[in-house]
């Protein structure tokens, strides 16, 4: 187990139990510190260091590695050698230095969607959490510059969204949500809209398309690593479920059931459950699946889309198959595919505990199945993979696992982490706020008066931001933005690190060859040379020259 819940050396703890990715299984929003991504937060790239520097030594304790998983893998770094190194720079080690990695990438077809660094959200769609700290999220991610996901349902629970003859005529969370964005886009990154099945019912994408052109990316959802049924909220008003029962969603128990109400108004049911569709039911042949993709790919075109995602999660193997040859043959923009072990809403519990693929042997799966496309002489879909990562070392690995196809990694529950911080020191320092920004405190805890009590003083990119938007438009910036960024930047700063260290400066140097599996399992099932074979054969003939 590679995450304990208090790490020394960095002086980081986690509330709840950790997972794979480092963050606790259950991450709430009024979480007073301090794990390793929220203290990233405040302190920014500071974070990449032992604690207290002059008086301590420091060494890993990361020694066995055991099962299979992104943690049983390892980075690969080389003593000589320099690749990628750009405008015009030399090899020489005064330009060799890890801030001049470049870590801009891009993705798509026909039409290029360029980021600044190699990330981007997860779908945050209408789980309640996502709706309360959009602007944290979309003007954070859209000031780093990278692409940030409105997730499924927008429209749909919306109640001041107005549907007629079964398509959206009006929808003012998701423009707030696409606005909200492009106020603070520059070119680096991108806002996506994901449908799911009552979203193309209800016609999101003639909606978007009509009103933003081309400025979107539409996004089709097969399904996520949380979960293999529709995606799913709670709400805690009867009048609020009946409301989404008209809207056409299955909700549990059903609302309109007169026991139902009784038990309601008795207590004994206190919230409901609202369930999407599952997908494909009409669907029983592989070759139907991929005509009826094509349609809706070939439609979503004809309505203007010039770039086109799809998502998909932990399926089995035909399923990633499918995935991967038919979104490659439709000439699309991105696939995502999201590994077991993700999720940022209300999935069932046991359900996200034993369902799926593993997001490592997914992952390992989807570059052999892109290889034998490339192999036949195809282009491959760029592929962006997800499922449980949230530290610079996963980006790296993630990266490395699908070269040269992966240019993209994604994060949910980690980048909204930032937001939820930002908020509530913001509704601390400033009560009149508090309600509307969705804040949970009413003073600062002392995990963060100790960092400062002013936001210049607790968030450590709180200048670099202002330098680039200017004093002005710094006062109307959520400190979750903020801290977004300031999160960023230590992943930012601990990725080039790490390429630095492989010798690699910018992202398509990255290879397979740059990491190596700590155990002979990992090694069987991913594909990834054993540590204790890579370059064996190179050293051997070292020996013997």
């Amino acid at each position: 187990m590679r995450f304990d819940k208090r790490n020394d050396v960095l002086g980081t703890v986690n509330r709840g139990n950790p997972a794979e990715s480092g963050l606790c299984t259950l991450c709430r929003a009024d979480c007073e510190g301090k794990c390793e991504t929220w203290m990233s937060s405040l302190v920014g790239r500071k974070l990449l260091y032992p604690r207290d520097f002059g008086m301590v030594t420091a060494g890993a304790n990361n020694t066995t590695h055991v099962g299979v998983s992104y943690n049983a893998l390892r980075i690969q770094g080389y003593a000589y050698g320099a690749h990628g190194i750009k405008n015009g720079m030399s090899s020489d080690p005064d330009n060799c230095i890890f801030p001049n990695v470049d870590l801009t990438t891009e993705f798509g077809s026909e039409v290029k969607t360029k980021a600044r660094i190699p990330l981007m959200t997860g779908a945050l769609g209408s789980t309640f959490i996502a709706a309360k700290y959009w602007d944290s999220f979309a003007v954070g991610g859209a000031l780093v510059g990278m692409p940030v996901v409105i997730g499924e349902n927008v429209v749909g629970v919306d109640r001041q969204s107005e549907i007629k003859n079964g398509r959206i005529s009006k929808s003012p969370e998701l423009d707030r949500r696409i606005d909200t964005y492009l106020r603070y886009f520059d070119g680096f990154g991108g806002i996506f809209v994901q449908m799911n099945v009552e979203d193309t019912r209800n016609g999101v994408a003639e909606y978007v398309a009509n009103k933003y052109g081309d400025k979107c990316i539409i996004e089709l959802k097969w399904g996520q690593g949380a979960k293999d049924i529709g995606g799913e909220i709670q709400v805690g008003s009867l009048d609020y479920a009946l409301f989404l029962k008209k809207r056409g969603y299955v909700v549990d128990p059903n609302p309109e059931l007169p026991e139902v109400r009784e038990a309601f108004e008795k207590g004994a049911i206190r919230s409901f459950a609202r369930h999407s569709r599952l997908g494909g039911t009409n669907l029983s042949k592989v070759d139907q699946v991929r005509e009826d993709f094509m349609k809706s790919v070939e439609y979503l075109r004809s309505l203007g889309f010039k770039r086109i995602s799809l998502k998909t999660g932990s399926y089995g193997m035909e399923e990633l198959a499918m995935a991967i040859k038919f979104a490659s043959d439709a000439k699309m923009d991105l696939l995502t595919i999201d590994g077991s072990g993700g999720g940022t809403g209300m999935s069932p519990w046991n359900m996200m505990q034993s369902w799926g693929v593993p997001s490592i042997l997914l992952h390992a799966k989807a570059y052999e199945y892109a290889s034998i496309l490339a192999a036949k002489g195809q282009r491959v879909v760029d592929l962006s993979f997800a499922g449980g990562f949230a530290l610079e070392d996963s980006i790296f690995k993630a990266l490395a696992m699908g070269a040269p196809y992966t240019k993209m990694v994604c994060m949910g529950r980690a980048v909204m982490v930032p937001g939820y911080l930002g908020a509530n020191i913001e509704g601390a320092l400033n009560p009149e706020r508090r309600e509307k920004i969705c804040g949970n405190w009413d003073r600062l805890p002392k995990t963060v008066s100790e960092i400062g009590t002013t936001p210049d003083e607790l968030f450590a990119c709180y200048f670099d931001i202002q330098k680039k938007i200017g004093k002005d438009e710094m006062k109307k910036i959520p400190y979750g933005a903020i801290a977004f960024w300031t999160m960023a930047d230590k992943l930012t700063c601990g990725l080039q690190q790490l390429m630095a260290g492989a010798r690699k400066f910018s992202l398509e140097q990255i290879s397979r060859n740059d990491i190596f599996a700590a155990n002979r399992e990992t090694a069987k099932e991913t594909g990834i040379v054993h540590c204790a074979d890579a370059n064996d054969a190179f050293a051997k003939k070292i020996l013997n020259s």
